[in-house]
Protein backbone atom coordinates (compact mmCIF):
# COMPACT_ATOMS: atom_id res chain seq x y z
CA UNK A 1 0.00 0.00 0.00
CA UNK A 2 1.29 3.55 -1.29
CA UNK A 3 1.55 6.11 1.67
CA UNK A 4 1.90 9.81 1.83
CA UNK A 5 2.40 12.17 4.39
CA UNK A 6 0.21 15.81 4.53
CA UNK A 7 0.74 18.66 6.38
CA UNK A 8 -1.90 21.23 7.63
CA UNK A 9 -4.95 18.43 7.67
CA UNK A 10 -7.10 20.30 10.09
CA UNK A 11 -9.81 21.79 7.98
CA UNK A 12 -9.66 22.67 4.39
CA UNK A 13 -7.61 21.27 1.66
CA UNK A 14 -5.43 19.14 4.47
CA UNK A 15 -8.33 17.58 5.19
CA UNK A 16 -10.60 16.56 2.24
CA UNK A 17 -6.92 15.63 0.38
CA UNK A 18 -6.69 13.31 3.44
CA UNK A 19 -10.37 12.30 3.32
CA UNK A 20 -10.19 11.40 -0.46
CA UNK A 21 -6.56 9.33 -0.49
CA UNK A 22 -7.85 7.41 2.52
CA UNK A 23 -11.15 6.91 0.62
CA UNK A 24 -9.02 5.92 -2.71
CA UNK A 25 -6.52 2.69 -0.47
CA UNK A 26 -3.78 5.13 0.38
CA UNK A 27 -2.29 5.20 3.79
CA UNK A 28 -2.31 8.26 4.50
CA UNK A 29 -0.32 9.97 8.06
CA UNK A 30 -2.70 13.43 7.87
CA UNK A 31 -0.85 15.60 10.71
CA UNK A 32 -1.62 18.97 12.58
CA UNK A 33 -0.37 21.39 14.50
CA UNK A 34 -2.65 21.53 17.51
CA UNK A 35 -3.20 18.46 19.80
CA UNK A 36 -7.27 18.72 19.40
CA UNK A 37 -7.27 18.48 15.79
CA UNK A 38 -4.83 14.94 15.81
CA UNK A 39 -7.19 13.80 18.41
CA UNK A 40 -10.26 14.48 16.39
CA UNK A 41 -8.94 13.21 13.46
CA UNK A 42 -7.89 10.02 14.98
CA UNK A 43 -11.52 9.85 16.22
CA UNK A 44 -12.30 9.77 12.24
CA UNK A 45 -10.19 6.84 11.73
CA UNK A 46 -7.15 8.74 10.38
CA UNK A 47 -3.48 7.91 11.42
CA UNK A 48 -2.60 11.23 12.76
CA UNK A 49 0.53 13.00 14.43
CA UNK A 50 1.21 16.26 15.98
CA UNK A 51 2.95 18.18 13.38
CA UNK A 52 4.02 21.45 13.31
CA UNK A 53 6.39 22.49 10.29
CA UNK A 54 7.66 25.21 12.16
CA UNK A 55 9.46 23.11 14.54
CA UNK A 56 11.99 20.66 13.07
CA UNK A 57 11.86 17.86 15.77
CA UNK A 58 8.90 17.31 15.08
CA UNK A 59 9.30 16.54 11.56
CA UNK A 60 12.13 14.22 12.27
CA UNK A 61 9.70 12.50 15.03
CA UNK A 62 7.09 11.85 12.11
CA UNK A 63 8.86 10.92 9.47
CA UNK A 64 11.13 8.48 11.97
CA UNK A 65 7.59 6.97 12.80
CA UNK A 66 6.46 6.44 9.36
CA UNK A 67 9.83 4.95 8.35
CA UNK A 68 9.23 2.29 11.60
CA UNK A 69 5.55 1.56 10.85
CA UNK A 70 6.25 1.24 6.84
CA UNK A 71 10.46 1.27 6.06
CA UNK A 72 9.04 3.72 3.41
CA UNK A 73 8.05 6.79 2.39
CA UNK A 74 5.70 7.25 -1.19
CA UNK A 75 4.75 10.46 -1.17
CA UNK A 76 4.05 14.10 0.67
CA UNK A 77 2.09 16.65 0.38
CA UNK A 78 3.30 20.00 1.76
CA UNK A 79 -0.07 21.78 2.05
CA UNK A 80 0.11 23.66 5.74
CA UNK A 81 0.16 27.06 5.56
CA UNK A 82 -1.69 30.63 6.48
CA UNK A 83 -2.38 34.11 4.92
CA UNK A 84 -1.79 37.46 6.37
CA UNK A 85 -3.31 40.11 5.05
CA UNK A 86 -1.81 43.75 5.14
CA UNK A 87 -0.30 46.94 2.84
CA UNK A 88 3.27 45.76 2.11
CA UNK A 89 3.95 48.79 4.33
CA UNK A 90 2.10 47.43 7.16
CA UNK A 91 3.38 44.63 7.46
CA UNK A 92 6.44 44.25 10.14
CA UNK A 93 9.56 42.17 9.09
CA UNK A 94 8.71 40.29 12.19
CA UNK A 95 5.14 39.70 10.62
CA UNK A 96 6.78 38.91 7.51
CA UNK A 97 9.37 36.35 9.37
CA UNK A 98 6.00 34.62 10.69
CA UNK A 99 4.84 34.28 7.29
CA UNK A 100 7.64 32.36 6.24
CA UNK A 101 7.93 30.46 8.95
CA UNK A 102 5.19 27.73 8.13
CA UNK A 103 4.58 28.68 4.49
CA UNK A 104 8.11 28.76 2.89
CA UNK A 105 11.07 27.69 5.90
CA UNK A 106 8.44 25.23 7.58
CA UNK A 107 7.53 24.03 3.41
CA UNK A 108 11.90 23.66 2.81
CA UNK A 109 12.13 21.53 6.06
CA UNK A 110 9.83 18.65 5.05
CA UNK A 111 11.10 18.82 1.79
CA UNK A 112 15.04 18.71 3.28
CA UNK A 113 13.76 16.14 5.64
CA UNK A 114 12.04 14.11 3.18
CA UNK A 115 14.99 14.40 0.11
CA UNK A 116 16.91 12.37 2.08
CA UNK A 117 14.58 9.53 2.82
CA UNK A 118 13.79 9.48 -1.11
CA UNK A 119 17.36 9.76 -2.44
CA UNK A 120 18.25 6.96 0.25
CA UNK A 121 14.96 4.67 -1.44
CA UNK A 122 15.33 6.15 -5.11
CA UNK A 123 11.75 7.67 -5.62
CA UNK A 124 8.95 9.50 -4.26
CA UNK A 125 6.52 12.32 -5.22
CA UNK A 126 6.68 15.94 -3.47
CA UNK A 127 3.83 17.49 -4.08
CA UNK A 128 3.99 21.43 -3.03
CA UNK A 129 0.88 23.75 -2.15
CA UNK A 130 1.62 27.21 -3.81
CA UNK A 131 -1.22 29.43 -4.90
CA UNK A 132 -2.34 31.52 -8.33
CA UNK A 133 -0.42 34.21 -6.00
CA UNK A 134 2.71 32.38 -6.56
CA UNK A 135 2.15 33.52 -10.38
CA UNK A 136 0.70 36.62 -10.18
CA UNK A 137 -0.11 39.09 -7.37
CA UNK A 138 -2.66 41.15 -5.39
CA UNK A 139 -2.41 44.28 -3.60
CA UNK A 140 -2.90 43.74 0.30
CA UNK A 141 -1.62 40.17 0.04
CA UNK A 142 2.20 40.74 0.14
CA UNK A 143 3.01 38.77 2.62
CA UNK A 144 1.46 35.60 1.00
CA UNK A 145 2.36 36.37 -2.27
CA UNK A 146 5.89 36.53 -1.46
CA UNK A 147 5.73 33.26 0.24
CA UNK A 148 4.45 31.62 -2.33
CA UNK A 149 6.82 33.24 -4.67
CA UNK A 150 9.57 31.78 -2.56
CA UNK A 151 7.95 28.39 -2.98
CA UNK A 152 8.35 28.30 -6.81
CA UNK A 153 11.56 29.48 -7.00
CA UNK A 154 12.65 26.59 -4.66
CA UNK A 155 10.22 24.05 -6.46
CA UNK A 156 11.74 25.00 -10.02
CA UNK A 157 15.67 24.39 -9.21
CA UNK A 158 14.46 21.06 -6.72
CA UNK A 159 12.97 19.98 -10.53
CA UNK A 160 16.21 20.53 -12.33
CA UNK A 161 17.78 18.80 -9.44
CA UNK A 162 16.46 15.53 -9.85
CA UNK A 163 16.20 15.11 -13.45
CA UNK A 164 16.99 11.68 -14.32
CA UNK A 165 15.84 10.08 -10.75
CA UNK A 166 12.62 8.47 -9.68
CA UNK A 167 11.75 11.56 -7.67
CA UNK A 168 8.94 13.88 -8.82
CA UNK A 169 8.25 17.23 -7.95
CA UNK A 170 4.89 18.72 -8.22
CA UNK A 171 3.65 22.24 -7.94
CA UNK A 172 0.33 23.17 -7.33
CA UNK A 173 -1.34 26.47 -8.22
CA UNK A 174 -4.87 26.80 -6.24
CA UNK A 175 -7.22 29.76 -7.27
CA UNK A 176 -10.00 30.46 -4.68
CA UNK A 177 -11.21 26.98 -2.75
CA UNK A 178 -13.33 26.83 -0.28
CA UNK A 179 -11.49 26.47 3.11
CA UNK A 180 -11.36 28.36 6.59
CA UNK A 181 -8.14 30.08 4.94
CA UNK A 182 -10.21 33.73 5.34
CA UNK A 183 -11.38 33.12 8.45
CA UNK A 184 -7.74 32.40 10.00
CA UNK A 185 -6.42 35.76 7.88
CA UNK A 186 -8.86 37.54 9.38
CA UNK A 187 -7.57 36.80 12.84
CA UNK A 188 -3.96 38.02 11.54
CA UNK A 189 -5.29 40.90 10.17
CA UNK A 190 -6.71 41.97 13.43
CA UNK A 191 -3.77 40.82 15.42
CA UNK A 192 -0.85 41.92 13.45
CA UNK A 193 -2.19 45.32 11.54
CA UNK A 194 -2.56 48.86 13.01
CA UNK A 195 -5.73 49.45 10.69
CA UNK A 196 -6.23 52.77 12.83
CA UNK A 197 -3.37 54.08 12.04
CA UNK A 198 -2.33 52.90 8.39
CA UNK A 199 -2.82 55.16 5.09
CA UNK A 200 -5.24 52.63 4.20
CA UNK A 201 -7.39 52.59 7.16
CA UNK A 202 -10.67 53.54 4.81
CA UNK A 203 -10.02 50.55 2.42
CA UNK A 204 -9.19 47.93 5.37
CA UNK A 205 -12.66 48.87 6.82
CA UNK A 206 -14.62 49.56 3.96
CA UNK A 207 -13.50 46.95 1.46
CA UNK A 208 -10.82 44.42 3.01
CA UNK A 209 -12.39 43.86 6.16
CA UNK A 210 -15.50 43.15 4.81
CA UNK A 211 -14.39 40.74 2.18
CA UNK A 212 -12.26 38.77 5.04
CA UNK A 213 -15.65 38.46 7.45
CA UNK A 214 -18.15 37.70 4.71
CA UNK A 215 -18.78 33.37 5.23
CA UNK A 216 -19.91 33.18 1.49
CA UNK A 217 -17.77 31.82 -1.06
CA UNK A 218 -18.42 34.65 -3.74
CA UNK A 219 -14.85 34.79 -5.20
CA UNK A 220 -15.25 34.25 -9.00
CA UNK A 221 -14.73 30.52 -10.10
CA UNK A 222 -14.28 29.48 -6.67
CA UNK A 223 -14.21 25.86 -6.52
CA UNK A 224 -14.55 23.27 -3.07
CA UNK A 225 -11.22 21.79 -1.04
CA UNK A 226 -12.06 18.62 -2.56
CA UNK A 227 -10.93 20.18 -6.04
CA UNK A 228 -7.40 20.07 -4.88
CA UNK A 229 -7.86 16.46 -3.49
CA UNK A 230 -8.93 15.12 -6.77
CA UNK A 231 -5.25 16.58 -8.23
CA UNK A 232 -3.62 15.30 -5.52
CA UNK A 233 -5.20 11.84 -6.00
CA UNK A 234 -4.01 12.08 -9.79
CA UNK A 235 -0.62 12.54 -8.81
CA UNK A 236 -0.45 9.59 -6.29
CA UNK A 237 -1.84 7.58 -9.30
CA UNK A 238 0.19 8.52 -11.97
CA UNK A 239 3.84 6.89 -13.07
CA UNK A 240 4.74 10.54 -14.20
CA UNK A 241 3.09 13.29 -12.52
CA UNK A 242 3.22 16.79 -14.11
CA UNK A 243 5.45 19.56 -12.93
CA UNK A 244 2.58 21.84 -12.30
CA UNK A 245 -1.45 21.94 -11.52
CA UNK A 246 -3.27 24.71 -12.02
CA UNK A 247 -6.62 24.03 -10.14
CA UNK A 248 -9.57 26.90 -11.02
CA UNK A 249 -10.63 28.97 -14.27
CA UNK A 250 -9.10 32.03 -12.32
CA UNK A 251 -5.54 29.91 -12.18
CA UNK A 252 -6.12 29.46 -15.73
CA UNK A 253 -7.31 33.33 -16.61
CA UNK A 254 -4.11 34.77 -14.37
CA UNK A 255 -1.56 32.75 -15.41
CA UNK A 256 -2.48 32.65 -19.21
CA UNK A 257 -2.55 37.17 -18.24
CA UNK A 258 0.71 37.07 -16.45
CA UNK A 259 2.05 35.34 -20.09
CA UNK A 260 0.52 37.53 -22.32
CA UNK A 261 0.38 40.63 -20.69
CA UNK A 262 2.63 43.54 -20.26
CA UNK A 263 3.77 44.27 -16.56
CA UNK A 264 1.72 47.88 -16.71
CA UNK A 265 -1.54 46.18 -18.02
CA UNK A 266 -1.33 43.38 -15.62
CA UNK A 267 -1.09 45.46 -12.78
CA UNK A 268 -4.21 47.74 -14.13
CA UNK A 269 -6.11 44.59 -14.66
CA UNK A 270 -4.76 42.82 -10.94
CA UNK A 271 -5.15 45.92 -9.15
CA UNK A 272 -9.15 45.73 -10.09
CA UNK A 273 -9.34 42.35 -8.55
Amino acid sequence: MKNILITGCSSGIGFETAKVLKEAGFKVYATARKEEDVERLKELGFISYLLDVTKKEQISEVLELILKEDKKLDAVFNNAGFGQPGAVEDISSEVLKQQFETNLFGLHEVTFQTMKIFRKQGYGKIIQHSSVLGIISLKFRGAYNASKYAIEGLADTLRQEVMGSDITISTINTGPVTSKFRENALKNFRKNIDIENSYFTTTYKNELKQRLETTEDKALFNLPATSVAKVVLQIMNSKKPKPRYYITKATHILGFAKRVLSTSLLDKLLNKI
